[in-house]
C-alpha cells in the first residue's frame, strides 16, 4: 500500500496481486478472466455448472425479506457500487442481450481516498481487501447480495419488480 499525492488530493494505492485475486475467486468456485488496469482490476466471474442463478436479488421486493435480513453486502442498483467497499458489480449478458444468471462482472478499485474506511471505521489494507473479496464471493453463491434500487444492475434471483409499463 502506498500513499500518492496528486495536487492537493491524497490517495491510497492498493498494491493488489491479480494472481491472488484470481486464486480467491477460483477457490470460491468461479471461473475467472481478470484484467489488471492502472486503477482497477476487472474480473469476469462465471459459475459454469450452477443450475440456480447467483444470489443477487432485489431488496425492494417483500418476498425477498428472508434473504435481505441475512445479507452483508448491498449493491447500489443505479451505479453498481457495493456499498462501503471498493468493489463494483455489473451484470453480464450473452450475445443476444439476455442476462447470464450464473455470471457477473466485478471491479476492484486500487486507488481510494485516504479517508476511506470500511464499516466499523476499519482502515483498508490489501489483506483486509482479500478477506472482503472472499466474503463477497461466498455471499453471491451462498447467502445473497441485495440490489437496492433500479438502474444499471438487475437482480439475478428471487422475485423482481416487473420492468416496463403496467398497462
Amino acid at each position: 500500500m502506498q500513499v500518492l499525492q496528486a495536487g492537493q488530493h491524497k490517495l491510497i494505492y492498493m498494491e493488489l496481486q491479480p494472481e491472488m485475486v484470481s486464486t480467491i475467486a477460483r477457490q470460491a468456485g468461479f471461473e475467472v478472466r481478470a484484467r489488471d488496469g492502472a486503477r482497477t482490476i476487472s474480473l469476469e466471474l462465471t459459475v459454469p455448472g450452477r443450475v440456480a442463478p447467483l444470489l443477487l436479488f432485489d431488496a425492494s421486493q417483500p418476498a425477498n425479506l428472508g434473504w435481505f435480513s441475512r445479507c452483508q453486502f448491498y449493491v447500489d442498483g443505479r451505479t453498481g457500487t457495493v456499498m462501503q467497499t471498493p468493489l463494483s458489480v455489473a451484470n453480464k449478458r450473452d450475445r443476444s442481450g439476455r442476462l447470464c444468471p450464473n455470471a457477473v462482472r466485478l471491479g476492484i478499485a486500487k486507488e481510494l481516498p485516504v479517508t476511506f474506511r470500511l464499516p466499523g471505521n476499519q482502515p483498508l489494507t490489501e489483506q483486509v481487501l482479500y478477506n472482503l473479496l472472499v466474503g463477497f464471493l461466498s455471499a453471491l453463491v451462498e447467502t445473497g447480495v441485495a440490489v437496492c434500487g433500479s438502474g444499471a444492475v438487475e437482480p439475478l434471483s428471487g422475485r423482481a419488480e416487473p420492468r416496463g409499463s403496467r398497462n
